[in-house]
């Protein structure tokens, strides 16, 4: 797609519609000249060159890439319109998208009915989640793993409700024997299972965790905020395809989160919260009189915690999912780059006399550290904050990474023979969410060998 074109064509379609208007005189009080316009904005481009090069694949450190540039245009094409999704006669257009855009994503993970909505972030709506729990199971605590967004130990206090922090296992997915322990003290109303852990992207087993459900009578919630669109890779054929049990069993939770503006191709705030059961409608039911009184049909205002709500993230989403609907052959094409390139990438480390992979990647993140001599932690924690430094500073084909804290006894469930004179260390963490990530993996590895070798 031609994107300046498309952006001009936003605002020519913008101009048309308001030309269809009474005419109105813009108000003086808004008027600026081209000159003062062009000093503040040089002045804004140039204060935004202080920012890492998230479109380029040589950065691969944090959750962070640009949008597609089929969600800017959609987006800045409702942006001029500057709809509020909280009520119909707010956003009537971009709240039919939103209902359209949560349907699809409904539809990915196998719902037939649902209640749903966008949000501003993950976080929003993982605290949407926990509330219905709340209000599903008053005075029971929520469980969720040691290796879970720290947004559900925050959300809890948020909420008044008892946090309950469950082991992980070898692979840092929750272990099922823990919480089964946990569950047996009647304590927990809801387990948090997540879909793509923000360190090391670990998928724990909802499939196996459904049993406990049904044994204790507990709510399951899915946070598949990071992970959750990978569900159009499981079943596949071929290395990028991922097991299918789990990501099946995601049909029966309660409740799902999901970050369109992460795999989504989204810009910064789209979120999502499901909910299986429509009846969770009812734990929002409030009162607006001012509010809503254009529509006698279902206001998102009334089945969402948030008040005003960009309506162009919904048009963003609904424009690129007709481009690249959430299916297999659409976005999942976009995912199994990023799948390909972990696992070449890992290839490439288990082969490195260099470094050493931490973990097999099970998504698109890759989690490794530098052989050092001694191999000790306190040597492994040096070395790798030495590498992520020299490599952000390089002057040339700079390289940027991300470090991860491990524990000792985290780290020696998977490499013995490490000497644990600390009481943890920092590996490297590399987040391959870009598609071109798969043509660039080659010269990140070999500038990583590079770097190890300074």
């Amino acid at each position: 797609m031609d994107f300046r074109y498309w952006l001009g064509q936003a605002l020519s379609s913008n101009e048309a519609w308001a030309e269809t208007f009474t005419p109105v005189r813009p108000h003086p009080s808004l008027e600026i000249s081209d000159g003062r316009f062009e000093t503040a904005f040089e002045e804004l481009t140039e204060r935004l060159k202080d920012n890492y090069p998230f479109f380029h694949p040589s950065y691969a450190g944090q959750m962070l890439k640009p949008p597609h540039p089929a969600a800017v245009v959609g987006y800045l094409t409702a942006m001029l319109v500057n709809p509020n999704n909280h009520a119909l006669d707010g956003g009537p257009a971009t709240a039919e998208m939103e209902r359209e855009v949560v349907g699809q994503l409904a539809t990915m993970f196998g719902y037939t009915e649902h209640l749903g909505h966008l949000t501003t972030s993950g976080t929003v709506a993982n605290l949407e989640a926990l509330f219905v729990a709340r209000e599903t199971h008053p005075g029971k605590g929520i469980a969720y793993s040691a290796e879970a967004h720290y947004t559900h130990g925050r959300m809890c206090g948020v909420l008044g409700v008892e946090g309950h922090t469950v082991p992980v296992d070898a692979r840092g997915a929750m272990d099922l024997d823990a919480l089964e322990e946990l569950l047996r003290t009647g304590k927990i109303g809801t387990v948090v299972l997540t879909a793509g852990t923000t360190a090391l992207g670990t998928v724990e087993p909802v499939h196996e965790a459904m049993a406990l459900r049904e044994r204790y009578g507990v709510r399951v919630h899915v946070d598949a905020a990071y992970g959750g669109f990978f569900r159009l890779l499981s079943g596949l054929d071929g290395p990028e395809g991922l097991p299918e049990a789990p990501w099946l069993a995601i049909a029966e939770a309660d409740s799902i989160v999901i970050d369109p503006h992460k795999h989504g191709l989204q810009p910064y705030g789209c979120g999502a919260v499901l909910f299986k059961d429509p009846g969770a409608g009812r734990f929002y039911l409030h009162d607006s009189p001012y509010t809503y009184f254009t529509s006698e049909d279902l206001h998102l205002g009334e089945i969402s915690l948030e008040c005003s709500r960009a309506g162009a993230a919904a048009a963003a989403l609904w424009l690129t999912f007709r481009l690249l609907p959430p299916t297999p052959d659409g976005l999942g094409r976009v995912l199994a780059a990023g799948r390909r390139a972990a696992l070449r990438w890992a290839k490439l480390l288990e082969d490195s006399e260099r470094f050493d992979l931490y973990q097999s990647p099970e998504l698109d993140i890759v989690v490794y550290f530098p052989r050092t001599e001694p191999r000790s932690l306190s040597k492994i924690d040096e070395a790798s904050a030495r590498i992520m430094r020299v490599g952000m500073a390089a002057a040339k084909d700079p390289v940027f990474l991300s470090t991860l804290r491990v524990s000792a006894p985290r780290f020696g469930l998977r490499h013995t023979g490490v000497d644990a004179d600390a009481d943890g260390a920092r590996i490297l963490r590399s987040v391959l969410m870009k598609p071109e990530s798969e043509d660039h993996v080659d010269r990140l590895h070999e500038r990583l060998e590079e770097l190890s070798r300074g």
